[in-house]
This record gives C-alpha cells, structure tokens and sequence, in this order.
C-alpha cells in the first residue's frame, strides 16, 4: 500500500513580542507560503492596537488568513479554529504554497495538532458555588489541583478557571491533550528570547501602544461590547478597562499593562519550553530549528 503523504506546514511559535509576525512574513516571502494566523483576538474586528495586529504594509503582500472575520461581541473557539485553519492549510496547499501557521495562542497549535479533548457537560449547581469565589481563589484551586493546567491559563480568566474547575470535578483533572499524530509534516521554528530582552521589548511595544492610542481603541471596543465581554479580550482590555473605569490611575497603566503582560510571557515561554523538548525527543537527530 503506497504511504499517505502529509501536507507540510511550517508552524513559527514564541512568546508576546517576540517577532513571530515578521518572522513569518519573511519565511513567507522566502519559501513561497501563506500565513495562518494563530491567534485567539485577531480575529476580531477593531482589536488592532490591543493585539498588535499585523499592517498591511508590514504584510508586505503576503496573504494572511483569520484575521478581522468577525466582530468583538461573537465567539471563538479552539474547535472553530480547528475547522478554519483545517481548511485553509489545505487551500493554501493546493495552490503550491507553504502554510505557514504563525502566532501566541498555544493551545490552538495544540488543538490542530493533536486534537482537541472529550468535552465534559457544565454543572450549575458547581458553577453558582464558583461563581461566588473570588477570581484568585478560582486560580488558587485549579494550581492546586491540576498544577499543569494551571500553567497554561491566564489567572485572571473567570470563564476559562470555572471551566477547568467544572472539568476537573468531573475527570479528576483537566485531560491531557489526545495522544494523537498530527496530520500533517510539521517543521516548527521557535522564538523565544532571553528573558530581558523580552521584558524589553514587551514594555517598548506597550509604550509605543499607548502612544498609538490604545487607551481610545479600548473606549471604542468597550461601548461596543460591554465591561464583561471586555475582560474576556485579553489583558490589554482588562487592565486599560480598569482606568477607563476609574480604577486606576493613568499613571499606573503602563506599569501594571508591563507586568502583567510579562507574567503572560513567562507562561508562554514555559509552553515553549515543553514543545522543545517534545521535538528533540521525536526527532533526536534533527532538533527543531530556532
């Protein structure tokens, strides 16, 4: 029987500010692809400054994909994305280019690769307990219970700890990711650079954020969709929200966007840093390329 040939992606991965964005147009214009962004906000209309959305100039004629497809108010999820970049990966192929899978929302990465997990039904009566917890006590009980998954959440999503909370009730612990081989040829690149030289390039790029108006593009995004909705957007959206709703002071914005954004990184970096291992040990003597 003739083996199945796989489709080959090229999938570029790192940390918030890292440069994943130019790195790809650059592979892109290198190699003959397309890029698929992999990004969980980008998606969203309006979400621009916030995001660092990449500009058209910056995309230097290089298609891009899954980008600006819907409005903030809709949803997103990681089974959506599956079905999207599923799509456009084989589109993009048959055309004889390169998808070139780019961006920070790892789980997504996850969620193409290898599948995503068995759902599990929501529980109302645990939901109104959890509901009425402070969010760092919701944090405090997913580290304690399933440290891994903890990892991998951003501490201040209510949605997304009552929901790991709803699941480890009911399995024990968060599942693992299927024990699945992916579809397709996979080349990986990761970016992950020193960690000050991250811590850098973070507060430049929130520097040059509030100076390009990201304190208007989050009164925009929150009249359209409300504080609860805002907070769901990402920490650029929370934490402006906050002074926007006079909960902090203006000069306390830069400060507290940098460390917050910085405890983001760190737990990207920890993601990255399991994926590297994962491909040196698949493929001991050609470890994934930087």
């Amino acid at each position: 029987m003739q083996k199945q040939v796989k489709t080959k992606v090229l999938c570029i991965a790192g940390p918030t500010a890292s440069g994943k964005s130019s790195r790809a147009v650059a592979e892109a214009l290198r190699r003959g692809g397309e890029v698929i962004s992999v990004d969980s906000r980008q998606v969203y209309r309006g979400l621009d400054i916030g995001t660092e959305k990449i500009t058209l100039e910056e995309m230097r004629g290089v298609p891009h994909h899954l980008l600006d497809i819907l409005d903030a108010k809709e949803g997103y999820s990681a089974g959506d994305f599956v079905t999207d970049a599923a799509r456009l990966i084989g589109e993009i192929s048959a055309r004889g280019k390169l998808p070139i899978l780019a961006g920070g929302t790892h789980f997504y990465f996850d969620a193409l690769l290898h599948g995503l997990p068995e759902g599990t039904d929501a529980n109302p009566a645990l939901r109104e307990e959890l509901e009425a917890l402070q969010t760092e006590e919701l944090y405090a009980r997913v580290a304690a219970k399933d440290a891994r998954r903890a990892l991998e959440l951003d501490p201040k999503n209510r949605r997304r700890l009552i929901r790991a909370l709803e699941v480890i009730e009911a399995r024990g612990k968060v599942p693992a990711r299927p024990d699945k081989a992916p579809e397709y040829d996979t080349e990986w690149i990761i970016i992950d650079p020193p960690r000050e030289e991250l811590r850098t390039r973070i507060e430049e790029r929130l520097a040059h954020a509030l100076a390009r108006g990201l304190v208007d593009e989050v009164r925009r995004v929150r009249e359209e969709v409300g504080d609860a909705r805002l907070r769901e957007l990402g920490l650029e959206y929370r934490v402006t929200g906050e002074f926007l709703r006079d909960e902090r002071t203006e000069a306390s914005l830069l400060p507290a966007l940098s460390s917050k954004l910085w405890q983001y990184a760190r737990r990207q970096k920890a993601w990255l840093r399991k994926l590297n291992s994962e491909i040196i040990a698949a493929t001991p003597l050609h470890p994934g390329r930087n």
